[in-house]
């Protein structure tokens, strides 16, 4: 099942998390690359390690830090230097990368993102709070960024792909 889909040139076709129409992909993500008329250039492929999808006939392509998008145009340019004569490329994020939640919870870990996951959410896969677990803030870190902000926690709070949720410990 599709989280978010792309058709170059037209706009991207997303469902209702705001998230998905300006999301960047990164390490981890897989997602299905369907060039029209050309089945053995489509595939499901995930952005290794280096950041990039391999592709055949045009070998890597940039992936983290550009939307599905950005990635279908350039693989449509790629395809137009010799391999192809007019490629469409339609792009479907399949899964994003997973969310991190330490600290006190019952069972802490990676676990797999899901498209408007809030941090209620998260912590219900994670089975639930431990007894001493501050229930009032949780710290979040946010893929790409250094460190970890406090914020009040809220039925509505969301998460995104890649962030880390920390829940600490209530003092007496």
């Amino acid at each position: 099942m599709s989280q978010a889909a792309y058709v170059a040139p037209a706009a991207v076709s997303v469902g209702e998390d705001p998230l998905e129409a300006d999301y960047t992909l990164g390490v981890a993500d897989k997602v299905r690359v369907i060039v029209f008329d050309e089945p053995s250039l489509s595939g499901e492929f995930v952005v290794n390690a280096n950041g990039s999808l391999s592709m055949p006939l045009i070998g890597d392509v940039r992936a983290i830090g550009n939307t599905a998008g950005d990635i279908a145009q350039t693989i449509q340019a790629k395809l137009r230097q010799g391999y192809v004569l007019e490629p469409r490329v339609s792009i479907d994020i399949l899964t994003f990368r997973p969310f991190y939640i330490l600290g006190e919870v019952n069972k802490p870990g990676e676990y797999p993102y899901s498209s408007g996951l809030t941090v209620d959410g998260a912590v219900a896969t994670a089975q639930g709070y431990t007894y001493r677990a501050e229930k009032k803030s949780i710290y979040i870190k946010r893929a790409g960024e250094a460190r970890a902000v406090k914020m009040k926690l809220t039925p509505d709070l969301k998460i995104r792909p890649g962030d880390t949720i920390r829940v600490g410990e209530r003092y007496l």
